[in-house]
């Protein structure tokens, strides 16, 4: 087993170095950027249903001939089917424009050979970006290992495929436009196949990052119920990583595989055969202390999500308490401001009219006197 340092589960970006081989080609990286731009065109040719009903399903189907053929057929191996079969499966692969079937797996190899460590293809170490797109749009990688897929290169038809990968998606995209149109191109091939570029490269990038560790592998990978939902099962990630020969990556009833669920409706048929599977002993075992756990992954988020409902109620409940307190405060501080105001006003008034009293009587007096002293000044 190839030595590996001792993994930070929360990998950054200083973890790892890129050589300056690993850099981005400006020139060659052209068309992958332009194409996220071609979807907005539908602005001038409309969307059809048509076009949206193409989208849904091209985005499911290719990512099925991802998940199923390229990574748990072809990478891993991890059922047997039929020759044809298994060119068409390559085919189907193709469409996706992800280079050709023996170029993805040969690398996928790789990663699990050397996952996170400096060998590592796209370990999420040396940053989201370059896990995520990174490393396709450099040169290093451009060319097939023939080295990491032997099993399968000895297939000529195989061979035809990887290296005239654009057969696959042009033969796709012309359907699409006489299907429905410029809509059909625009939204039903090209916006589903940005929307499964992007799914497919999470799991590189994100599935190393968030998520529960459930198994002591020596790598940083995870499990993400919504990684899972959005590429057909490949979010059980630490799962595939602690027995990655499994055609089945959801181990237990709870995690959601649809890729698999196909795979076992398709060997009822006699379509594929021979599926792996782990078995009580294989999903029993090295498990890590934060995820030895069932549906006990669930409840717990169920109680964190409670409690944090529960939290956020007794808050707001404090706020309109404090609120209330405050504001009878200031009804209680205003009344009794007032009634200040009007005792003040009923002294200064009851005093004004005592001063005027006194002024009315000594008024009267003098007028008195003032009456008696004309009266003895007419005598």
């Amino acid at each position: 087993m190839d030595p590996r340092p001792d993994l930070d589960p929360a990998p950054t970006r200083a973890a790892m170095t890129r050589d300056p081989s690993e850099r981005l080609n400006r020139v060659t990286s052209v068309p992958f950027f332009l194409m996220h731009l071609l979807p907005l065109l539908a602005i001038l040719t409309g969307v059809s249903v048509t076009a949206v009903i193409l989208c849904v399903v091209l985005f499911y189907v290719r990512m099925f001939f991802i998940t199923a053929g390229l990574h748990r057929y072809f990478a891993h191996r991890s059922y047997k089917m039929g020759r044809a079969l298994q060119f068409v499966m390559a085919f189907g692969a193709t469409t996706s424009m992800q280079k050709g079937p023996l170029w993805w797996a040969s690398n996928h190899r790789h990663h699990h050979r050397y996952s996170d460590t400096e060998t590592d293809i796209h370990s999420p170490q040396k940053g989201f970006w370059w896990s995520h797109v990174g490393w396709i749009l450099c040169d290093k990688y451009a060319e097939t290992d023939y080295d990491q897929i032997k099993d399968f290169a000895k297939y000529p038809e195989l061979r035809f495929l990887n290296k005239y990968d654009w057969i696959g998606p042009w033969s796709l995209g012309f359907a699409c436009f006489l299907l429905a149109g410029w809509s059909g191109l625009l939204i039903g091939f090209f916006l589903s196949t940005i929307l499964l570029w992007h799914a497919t490269f999470t799991v590189n990038s994100l599935a190393h990052v968030f998520g529960r560790r459930r198994y002591a592998t020596e790598d940083t990978s995870r499990n993400s119920l919504f990684i899972a939902l959005l590429t057909m099962g490949e979010g059980w990630h630490n799962n595939h990583h602690s027995y990655q020969a499994s055609a089945r990556q959801g181990f237990f009833w709870w995690e959601i595989d649809l890729t698999y669920y196909i795979l076992r409706a398709m060997s009822w048929v006699g379509l594929v055969r021979d599926l792996k599977v782990p078995t009580d002993q294989i999903r029993r075992a090295n498990r890590v202390a934060d995820g030895s756990f069932d549906i006990g992954m669930f409840r717990s988020h169920w109680v964190k999500a409670s409690r944090s409902v529960h939290a956020a109620q007794a808050s707001l409940g404090q706020r309109v308490h404090d609120r209330r307190v405050d504001a009878a405060d200031a009804l209680t501080a205003r009344r009794s401001s007032a009634e200040a105001g009007i005792a003040a006003s009923k002294q200064a008034l009851e005093g004004f009219v005592h001063h005027s009293l006194e002024s009315a009587e000594e008024l009267a007096r003098v007028t008195r006197r003032s009456e008696r002293e004309v009266g003895l000044t007419e005598r």
